[in-house]
């Protein structure tokens, strides 16, 4: 049928593209805050505007425990690079892990802070934490005078190979993964590995996942390099991890620069491969599942779905779950059969199905594998097969 429109005056609409180019880099040092490592003021300093600039720092609890000095080297690094940055004030110390997110407060203190020290958008915020502290403190940088500057310093290995050097930021609501957020890039990031030495053998391993995943679906010698040395990473070999968040952070970044869609403008996701179920279970757990925890689940579960539909070799599919088990990860909660037999039961894993696609823009598009390095996106699935696959992981993980 022809769609009729009136025009008035018969003005015909002006059409408009608005191309921006973003660039950020993504370092990777050792004691960033060291009075003599530079790095962070070279930062700030580097694109010749008037300096100094006015700073202020959020931080993650949860590495003050493990990183007890880290305020103080804050203090001194800013007073000896006096001519390059200031402080305006303490630093907020907000809780760590998924908490920060669930609470809106946090936002709201940080943009307080914001107003009452009159920063502008060419000052900047630093965001010191994991992944969740990063979503969270840069969404209320982003929304502050419509975007303030972000320099990111991850703290732990999932923020520092994937979730920090993107351009998402965001916050749960509504019993929603992320359903509040912005696509802001960073100004930069700084990758310090003297973080991650001091985490719990939880998050260091949990930050893996997310290599392996962009590994399954895009690189299968990175693959094979996982495989090879599981044993050495599930051990916290740090050279090996090192090479690890290197080439993980390249892969993601070459596919938001090269993909055709960084803000996700349309209804492919491939590095959201196994997210589906993995945002699910997080909240169905009440958030005791860290996310790369939840994420080596939900790649069991679609790599398991995968080779039950015919798309990927039984060798292939056990390739993968033998790794995730080396590296320590567990395939199977009890969350994955709760409400199992009613997909649209709030507690039912298949929700995520809904949610996801709710959250991609209406349409679903998932992605699967069709060999290790291939992935393939689909936009349906049987349930019956999803549900023979959690079977499987139920019982594979009883037999190990």
């Amino acid at each position: 049928m022809a769609i009729k429109q009136k025009t008035a005056l018969n003005l015909q609409p002006i059409n408009q593209c608005v191309q921006v180019t973003f660039k950020y880099d993504v370092h990777f040092t050792r004691g960033l805050f060291e009075l003599d490592n530079s790095l962070l003021a070279q930062v700030i300093a580097g694109n010749g505007e008037i300096t100094p600039k006015r700073v202020l720092v959020v931080v993650d609890g949860g590495v003050l425990n493990y990183q007890n000095g880290l305020l103080k080297k804050l203090a001194h690094y800013a007073e000896h690079y006096a001519d390059v940055l200031t402080l305006t004030g303490e630093p907020i110390i907000v809780p760590g892990g998924e908490a920060v997110k669930n609470d809106s407060t946090f936002i709201e203190q940080i943009h307080q802070r914001i107003d009452a020290v009159g920063l502008c958008r060419h000052s900047y915020v630093i965001a010191i934490g994991g992944g969740a502290v990063l979503d969270m403190a840069g969404y209320a940088a982003a929304t502050a005078h419509r975007g303030i500057r972000l320099l990111r310093v991850p703290t732990t290995v999932l923020g520092q190979n994937d979730s920090g050097v993107g351009v998402k930021n965001g916050i749960n609501a509504f019993g929603k993964k992320n359903f509040l957020g912005t696509f802001m890039p960073p100004y930069a990031v700084l990758n310090d590995f003297d973080f991650i030495t001091s985490l719990d053998d939880r998050d260091w391993r949990s930050g893996i996942a997310e290599a392996v995943k962009v590994a399954l679906i895009k690189d299968a010698d990175f693959f094979n390099f996982i495989m090879t040395y599981a044993d050495r990473l599930a051990n916290r070999d740090m050279e090996i991890m090192e090479k690890l968040i290197y080439r993980c952070s390249q892969l993601h970044l070459e596919h938001i620069a090269g993909g055709g869609d960084p803000f996700e403008m349309g209804s492919s996701r491939p590095l959201d491969f196994g997210h589906w179920a993995a945002h699910k279970l997080e909240h169905l757990t009440n958030y005791s599942l860290r996310h790369g925890e939840a994420v080596a689940i939900g790649i069991a579960l679609d790599t398991t779905y995968s080779y039950l539909t015919g798309r990927l070799l039984k060798s292939e599919w056990q390739r993968v779950l033998v790794t995730l088990k080396k590296l320590g990860f567990t395939l199977y909660v009890s969350a994955l059969t709760e409400q199992l037999d009613r997909p649209d039961h709030p507690n039912c894993i298949f929700r995520g199905l809904t949610e996801f696609r709710e959250h991609l823009g209406g349409k679903l598009t998932i992605t699967l594998l069709e060999g290790i390095g291939q992935g393939i996106e689909v936009n349906e699935v049987d349930l019956s097969f999803y549900k023979d696959a959690i079977s499987l992981l139920q019982d594979w993980e009883l037999l190990r």
